[in-house]
């Protein structure tokens, strides 16, 4: 089992809708697409663990869930969207949505400052380690036992 940061940027929202928004659109269709080019592409696998993360100038995670395949070719989504063109992806499962959403600086006080973590991505998936996962999680349970 690997874990990952699937990074929603602006780039991938459309105006009407916020990035937010539009990230938790496509966490409810039970997909998330996955970019021919994209990092880790080839190596997500069905029990793979994800934070849903979305981007400057957000940088809070929005979700945790689990990959129920590898990348695979995807039913195309509505019309109206902006990811219709988008054929392949992976399937999704035990999505938890986090409402407040973390920020990102939250996460990021308790990691090591001098550990590879950081609030900005250059790329749709981010290979992470189990600590930075942990941390992540850790932080969403806190602020939703003080709601």
């Amino acid at each position: 089992m690997a874990l990952y940061l699937f990074n929603f940027s602006a780039a991938q929202a459309i105006e009407a809708r916020t990035q937010r928004q539009r990230a938790a659109e496509l966490l409810r269709t039970g997909t998330w697409s996955i970019d021919p080019d994209t990092p880790h592409r080839g190596a997500l696998a069905a029990g793979d663990l994800v934070l849903i993360y979305v981007s400057a100038p957000d940088r809070f995670f929005i979700a945790r869930a689990q990959l129920a395949s590898p990348v695979q070719a995807l039913p195309p989504l509505e019309a109206s969207t902006d990811q219709a063109d988008h054929r392949t992806g992976v399937l999704l499962s035990h999505i938890e949505e986090w409402d407040p959403p973390v920020p990102m600086e939250a996460v990021l006080a308790r990691l090591d400052a001098s550990a590879r973590a950081k609030a900005d991505f250059d790329v749709d998936v981010v290979r992470i380690i189990p600590h930075e996962y942990e941390t992540a999680v850790a932080v969403a349970a806190e602020l939703h036992r003080r709601d």
